[in-house]
């Protein structure tokens, strides 16, 4: 088989994959606040939305403080950077461990409920859960939304990261094949 036929197999049986139903967004977990806490805590954040759920997952240690809130901020006014009101259940998530300084989270949320937000959030993004649920997840789509763990000696949050998208099995497999593309390519010129 010629490589155009190749390639152009290859692009066929990609195209044919179903849509991805899940985006997930990650986060590494560290003294990254505004002020810098100087904690050596650590931990990681992942969050999933698939439809209207929204599934939270953390996990962390080494908090100099013992947990008393965590929630996900949004929206601050530039990727990676700032600080933002709290976007979801407020004081914290429901469950969260508290009084630890290690722990872990899973939870899965309904966000047509108006018990998956701050009120102040719905308020501030349109007044219904739908508007909420969509200023969150462009939140999270531009890079300006981020978990945060709050302990008793950091009142303002003693550990956070900002959520980016990870990208799902069809994109690395569409780069892959945009890779072998230009090996090939690069091959072809040399002989």
């Amino acid at each position: 088989m010629r490589f155009p036929a190749l390639l152009a197999s290859a692009v066929l049986a990609l195209s044919a994959l179903p849509a991805a139903a899940l985006t997930i967004y990650g986060a590494t977990l560290d003294q990254n606040e505004p002020v810098p806490t100087g904690s050596p805590g650590t931990g990681t954040a992942r969050v999933t939305i698939d439809g209207t759920l929204m599934r939270v997952e953390a996990s962390f240690s080494g908090l100099l403080g013992t947990t008393t809130v965590s929630h996900v901020h949004c929206c601050t006014a530039a990727a990676d950077t700032g600080a933002a009101g709290v976007a979801t259940t407020t004081p914290t998530f429901p469950g969260f461990p508290a009084g630890v300084t290690a722990g872990s989270y899973d939870m899965t949320f309904d966000m047509t409920l108006a018990s998956s937000y701050n009120p102040a959030f719905i308020t501030n993004n349109g007044g219904t859960t739908a508007s909420a649920f969509s200023a969150l997840v462009a939140g999270l789509d531009a890079g300006t939304a981020y978990f945060n763990i709050h302990t008793g000696q950091f009142a303002s949050g003693e550990i956070r990261g900002f959520l980016h998208a990870i990208p799902e099995p069809e994109t690395y497999a569409l780069m892959l094949l945009g890779l072998a593309t230009v090996g090939v390519a690069a091959r072809r010129r040399k002989h």
